[in-house]
């Protein structure tokens, strides 16, 4: 379907992306969920691509690519497989953090690997005790003339046990609140940095999560991003950034559930009719795709703000919440039309449930969101 906003460039790299995507990553969804694989094996071939580093400029080890053409290659990825489009994602919010925040001599050391896939990035904001309020974070970063000794625990924390760095937030002013929060890039393998094993998740279960503690973890001043303080105001701004790659992995799983749900309604014989005779079915179908539609049109004016490098804070959270919970309903739906079959793990139906409802959680949830729409409104 042809979108206003879409150049050729980023349409022809998108359709390279997907027919990887239909080719390497799809065939393999169903046993990485089954058996709770990582997504990272799909790294080298996307690295190929140039999608783990699609989020930087070229000077950075980039592509160089405009947003649109980075979200287009993310839906076509989520249609495949929605646990490697998290484990990407989680991987922009690591490098996003660099780039947004470092100065060039870390995004030198950092951001060329990363982009080439030898280098993979995490990010560690959330906290046992703080999730969608940063602000609440305990993590603790003391300095110690030219280092910091960092303690404290992150929680739910994508790609920790396979990245080379993380962005960790870590208080270094108890007294500040929000402007006294600082970020800090922490090479994974320094000591005192413990991973656990990964969490059992409900869904995404190739986009492996983890705790992991700092006991005393010393890094380097030159690693810290920015100065001190500036870590909050970091953090909001790769929100904003992976806000939108959160709609677009909700763009990706709607967009599959209601492929499967066309094929099967025109497919499925009841009463010598097929379903997609049935007006009820119609409307089920039709309902599906005014929603999809409206989440594209949210999300596409967030990017077109984001690509003329106007604020777009709001129209982020506005398409993160309505694409997240649109395919909510979308998945959903297409499982009840494929009735009894829908529910069995013979059909992929199932797992586009359990994968889209996360999406309403993490990167801030659905409340959440609605807070910074209904704060920029007032005011």
């Amino acid at each position: 379907m042809t979108r206003l906003g879409i150049t050729a460039e980023d349409q022809a790299l998108a359709d390279a992306v997907a027919r990887y995507a239909t080719e390497a990553i799809a065939p393999l969804a169903s046993d990485i969920d089954a058996h709770e694989r990582s997504a990272t094996c799909h790294v080298p071939g996307l690295a190929a691509l140039g999608v783990m580093g699609m989020n930087l400029p070229e000077r950075w080890g980039g592509p160089g690519v405009m947003p649109t053409a980075m979200l287009l290659s993310l839906v076509e990825i989520s249609r495949a497989c929605a646990a490697t489009s998290s484990m990407i994602g989680a991987h922009y919010l690591g490098t996003d953090a660099v780039l947004i925040g470092g100065d060039d001599d870390q995004r030198g050391r950092y951001l060329p690997r990363a982009a080439s896939g030898e280098w993979l990035a995490g990010f560690a904001l959330t906290e046992p005790r703080g999730g969608s309020h940063p602000a609440d974070l305990r993590t603790r970063a003391v300095r110690d003339g030219d280092r910091y000794r960092i303690d404290g625990v992150k929680h739910f924390i994508s790609n920790a046990a396979e990245a080379k760095f993380l962005v960790v937030f870590a208080r270094t002013d108890a007294t500040a609140g929000a402007r006294g929060v600082s970020a800090f890039i922490v090479d994974t393998d320094r000591p005192g940095v413990k991973v656990s094993a990964p969490e059992k998740l409900m869904g995404i279960r190739g986009g492996h999560a983890f705790e992991v503690a700092f006991e005393s973890v010393e890094v380097p001043l030159a690693n810290r991003l920015g100065d001190e303080g500036s870590g909050f105001k970091t953090a909001m701004k790769v929100l904003d950034n992976s806000r939108l790659d959160v709609a677009a992995t909700s763009l990706g799983i709607a967009e599959a559930a209601l492929a499967a749900a066309l094929d099967w309604a025109r497919e499925r014989q009841v009463g010598g009719e097929a379903l997609a005779g049935k007006q009820g079915i119609q409307w089920m179908l039709a309902d599906m795709k005014l929603r999809l539609e409206a989440a594209w049109g949210l999300t596409m004016q967030a990017l077109a703000l984001r690509s003329a490098g106007q604020p777009f804070t709001l129209q982020s959270a506005m398409a993160k919440l309505y694409a997240s919970e649109m395919v909510a309903f979308v998945a959903d739906t297409a499982l009840q039309i494929h009735g009894g079959y829908g529910f069995t793990r013979e059909m992929p139906l199932e797992r586009y449930v359990r994968d889209a409802r996360i999406l309403r959680i993490y990167e801030g949830s659905s409340e959440i969101q609605r807070n910074i729409i209904a704060r920029i409104v007032l005011g």
